[in-house]
Parts: structure tokens; C-alpha cells; sequence
């Protein structure tokens, strides 16, 4: 343990990245790479989901969105933007419920799996008269991210990609992880023995979701801070030559079989 105000050893290292405007087809691995700290292997950077989108082209000009007639009548019984509540349904596979205390709360099921609200679809820190969509495939464009980064850097560091989501049971948002290559991104604790010796049985800890909330505390909503920099996380550690980037976000996705809720 250290004195007043010295740094404990082993702590968890979390700090903000801060990038100019990200547009489609900028070198985002670059301009990250060029923003933070010299990286060390073993790091991970956790990157909003709309840095990417931006960067691939997923934030649409909502003039040129042409609303259906269910998405008319959605948008006027929930008082939205028709052409915001298209693009909710264009990127959905299901809707899972509607409504709410709020009002006008789309839940809905993305083509890729994820729950959440809106089908992602934000406008909010979004280009003036654009909502900003998630990525196709966030686990490629983690993949490939991670892989640009390694060229540029030398270095060997995770990628997780976040969004905010909020949660069934509990009051706010917190943000989670959509895309992730570089860390296996839960760590199952099941047969291993407790501090009491007994057995744990259904322990999984959604490591890559815990360093996106941890992320979030120097990212903030409204700061144009789309990154951050985590380092000294166990899940990131190795770090060596043919580290194995895990199976993605996806693995973090509950089988519909499992599901008690659907």
C-alpha cells in the first residue's frame, strides 16, 4: 500500500482518449493511436460504438429516409420522428415491446441479436440531421480495428466496442459491450472452488461489459470523448504473440433457450 495519494499497486487504470470528428473512411485505428499514450501490451481501448459507425458510413441523412406506414403510425401514437422509427424497424428483427413510463420506448431485437432500445438507432452526438446506426458486424469491426492498431503500434491490445443500454430490473444505463476482439469477454468461474472451499456452479463475470461501464466514468456522454484506454485489467493480460481474440461480443448474447424472459 502506498502513501496518501500514491498510486496502489496493481490498480485498474482507466483514462480518457479524446479524438477530433471522426468521418467515414478516416483511419480511426490511426487517430487513436496518434491520441493516447504509448500502448503497452496487455491495454485495452474501449471505443463508442458511434466512432465506428461514423467511420463506416452508418450515420444516415434522415431526409433521405421515406417512412413507412407503420412507421408513421408508430411515430404519432409514441410522438417520434417518423423517419427515426423507419430506420428503429429497418435494423430490427423483432420488437420485443413498446411503450413504457417514459413513452415511446421501442424495444426491440437487432438483426445481430442485441436487445436494447431503438435498435441502437441514436441521434443524439449524432451529425446535424443524421441518426447514427451501430455497425453492421461490430465483432468484425472490432477484429479489424484491432488488427490496424496492432500494425501501427507493435502492440498486442484488446478492442472492445460499447454502447449504453439500459437494464430490465434496474433504474439507468450503463454501457456494454456490442463488439470485442483481443479478450475473451466472459470469464466463467463455474468448478472452481470458493473462498469458503464450496463449488461455484453458474459464476460468469461479463468481463468485456465490466471494463465498457468502467470506460464510461471518463467517457461521459456529452464530453467528445469516444475512448478510453484501460490498462492492468487481468482479462487484457499476456498479451503475448498468438494471444487468442475470443469469440466476440456475440458469446455474450443469452440463448433464446436460456432465456427465462422471451
Amino acid at each position: 500500500m502506498t502513501g496518501r495519494g500514491g498510486r496502489l499497486p496493481g490498480a485498474l487504470e482507466v483514462a480518457p482518449v479524446r479524438l477530433g470528428e471522426v468521418a467515414p473512411g478516416d483511419d480511426l485505428a490511426a487517430m487513436i493511436v496518434s491520441a493516447c499514450p504509448p500502448l503497452a501490451d496487455g491495454d485495452a481501448l474501449v471505443v463508442s460504438h458511434k466512432a465506428v459507425s461514423k467511420q463506416e458510413g452508418r450515420a444516415v441523412r434522415l431526409s433521405s429516409v421515406a417512412p413507412s406506414e407503420l412507421a408513421a403510425g408508430l411515430a404519432s401514437a409514441y410522438g417520434r420522428d417518423p423517419r427515426v422509427v423507419e430506420l428503429v424497424l429497418s435494423e430490427a428483427r423483432r420488437i420485443v415491446r413498446m411503450g413504457g413510463a417514459g413513452g415511446g420506448a421501442i424495444i426491440t431485437e437487432t438483426r445481430g441479436g442485441l436487445v436494447c432500445a431503438n435498435s441502437g438507432v441514436d441521434v443524439s452526438n449524432a451529425p446535424d440531421g443524421h441518426a447514427v446506426l451501430l455497425p453492421e458486424d461490430p465483432d468484425g469491426s472490432a477484429r479489424r480495428l484491432r488488427g490496424r492498431i496492432a500494425a501501427l503500434s507493435g502492440r498486442d491490445v484488446a478492442v472492445v466496442i460499447s454502447d449504453t443500454f439500459g437494464r430490465p430490473f434496474r433504474v439507468g444505463q450503463t454501457d456494454c459491450a456490442v463488439g470485442a476482439a483481443g479478450l475473451g469477454v466472459v470469464r466463467d468461474h463455474a468448478g472452481c472452488a470458493d473462498a469458503s472451499g464450496g463449488s461455484l456452479r453458474v459464476t460468469a463475470i461479463a468481463v468485456a461489459d465490466e471494463l465498457c461501464a468502467a470506460a464510461e466514468l471518463v467517457k461521459g456522454k456529452a464530453a467528445s470523448v469516444p475512448v478510453a484506454l484501460v490498462r492492468n485489467h487481468r482479462a487484457c493480460g499476456g498479451g503475448g504473440e498468438g494471444r487468442p481474440a475470443g469469440e466476440g461480443a456475440a458469446a455474450l448474447l443469452r440463448p433464446a433457450a436460456d432465456d427465462m424472459f422471451r
